[in-house]
């Protein structure tokens, strides 16, 4: 097995091994009111780009890395059918039986690779949400996504790391430094077996002792030299007729911040981007 097909099937397995439940309690990044409502805003603006000759009713919104739901439940809220994809069909199934009663969500398992599933010009949107990073050849996936987006669709990445992430400002800096709230300190913490545990256990995960870059839900590219690349994904994108018409960064919020450190930082600093692209028609 290759290593990128040794990347995919384990990814595959740690996300067949989450309920929705576990992964929305282990992303309070995405899973809080600053952020859902940032991405129903930008879920109406992605949509708005569309300029196919397709009905609003007819769209076909390819999803990339559903999941549990976050982006899907988003999409479902605009007319069309939403194709939900993902690599783990333990998820898909779930996702049918959270939203399927709507009767506009299609589901559909992926290999991982590419979208040979699908035909070119086929779809009115490809969207995904914080997966590129955990796809071993990201830019040949965004590439496909080019390729099966009708002329006039969108190509729509959200919640991935922005170039200033990596190198960041002072201002984003200042942020970091000064924004986290930790928990008053208590003479308990020194007798809570959690604390010891929490030290212990990242040395009794076997899969780090080959490879120190194993990460539980199978994320790849983010690290300092091996990250999401915006201008290799521009470039791909551009050779299939896509150019970029939106693309903003903005600063994530968690809830570990000071929420009114982070209202005021995030008018000046920002660590994540926001990216669309609209394919010629």
């Amino acid at each position: 097995m290759t290593t990128a097909a040794r990347r995919i099937a384990e990814n595959r397995a740690a996300h067949d091994r989450i309920t929705g439940a576990t992964y929305a309690a282990r992303h309070p990044e995405i899973y809080n009111d600053v952020e859902q409502a940032r991405l129903v805003e930008a879920v109406a603006r992605a949509v708005g780009c569309i300029a196919t000759t397709t009905a609003p009713a007819e769209r076909v919104m390819l999803e990339l890395g559903a999941g549990p739901g976050n982006l899907t439940e988003k999409l479902l809220a605009h007319p069309g059918t939403v194709l939900a994809t993902d690599l783990s069909t333990g998820m898909l199934q779930a996702l049918q039986q959270r939203l399927g009663s709507s009767g506009r969500l299609r589901t559909q398992s992926l290999n991982g690779a590419d979208l040979r599933e699908f035909a070119t010009a086929s779809v009115d949107m490809v969207a995904a949400y914080s997966v590129l990073h955990h796809v071993p050849d990201y830019l040949a996936l965004v590439a496909e996504c080019g390729r099966v987006v009708r002329p006039g669709g969108v190509v729509y990445f959200e919640h991935e790391k922005a170039p200033g992430y990596w190198a960041p400002t002072p201002a984003l800096q200042r942020f970091l430094e000064a924004a986290v709230v930790w928990p008053e300190k208590s003479w308990t913490r020194f007798v809570d077996p959690r604390r010891y545990w929490a030290r212990v256990r990242p040395w009794l995960i076997w899969q780090r002792w080959g490879d120190p870059r194993w990460m539980p839900e199978g994320d790849l590219h983010i690290w300092p030299d091996d990250h999401i690349e915006w201008a290799d994904v521009e470039q791909r994108l551009r050779a299939q007729g896509c150019a970029p018409v939106i693309v903003e960064d903005h600063l994530a919020y968690e809830p570990r911040f000071d929420r009114a450190r982070w209202d005021e930082a995030r008018h000046a600093a920002a660590d994540t981007r926001m990216f669309i692209a609209r394919k010629a028609a």
